[in-house]
């Protein structure tokens, strides 16, 4: 950690000791544990969804649980997140941490492929947090949009929050003929900023945010 970022963690609301612990924990036992959102981004979630105050959250990709834990700190009492992750062998551990948090009670996990239970769950979601397989992005935003044949599962005034657009500077370089991470994510980035539905901002925050706001 650079000096600039150890301040920025110096002067940002200390995480919360079941955070920290599993932050710990997915970075000594899970594969690829940089997929973990943590302390800054957790905060920046956990912030947006006290200003968007949903009802109802949608969580494409869960990993080990931090954002969901870090959103639904954020949520008013009646409020719920619904967490989609495709990875079973995950559900055991994200599970237990949401077991222990005091707002637990408010997250509800799936195991599966979001495009498949996501529209089952019915209803609009006022805030979505995208961080699934970056393959399925454009998807993802057509099934949310009611533009994959389905009803649209946002609505005027919900927040899209899509992670890891940036994709560690890919977008802006030659992408090779078989990435199709890559390829996924400028294509959802052009949809997002081509869609007058919609307005965004990028933000460079670790590997990239896209906030989308339906009009």
């Amino acid at each position: 950690m650079d000096a600039l970022e150890q301040y920025i963690h110096n002067f940002t609301e200390p995480e919360e000791v079941l955070l920290h612990e599993l932050d710990r924990e997915t970075n000594l036992h899970v594969v690829a544990p940089r997929m973990l959102s943590g302390h800054i981004q957790g905060k920046l979630l956990k912030i947006l969804t006290r200003i968007q105050r949903p009802q109802r959250v949608l969580e494409i990709g869960t990993f080990t649980g931090y954002s969901a834990l870090s959103i639904a700190e954020g949520l008013d009492e009646g409020a719920e997140i619904h967490t989609i992750e495709i990875d079973d062998e995950l559900e055991e551990l994200a599970q237990s941490y949401f077991d222990r948090s005091p707002h637990g009670s408010k997250i509800r996990l799936h195991i599966g492929s979001a495009l498949d239970i996501a529209p089952k769950l019915g209803g609009v979601f006022d805030m979505v947090f995208i961080d699934g397989d970056k393959r399925e992005y454009p998807d993802y935003y057509r099934m949310l949009m009611g533009d994959a044949g389905t009803p649209a599962m946002v609505g005027s005034g919900s927040l899209l929050i899509a992670d890891n657009i940036l994709w560690s500077g890919k977008v802006v370089q030659p992408i090779a003929h078989n990435d199709r991470h890559t390829q996924a994510l400028i294509v959802f980035n052009r949809m997002i900023v081509e869609d007058p539905r919609v307005e965004n901002i990028i933000l460079p925050l670790r590997d990239g945010l896209n906030l989308i706001y339906v009009k």
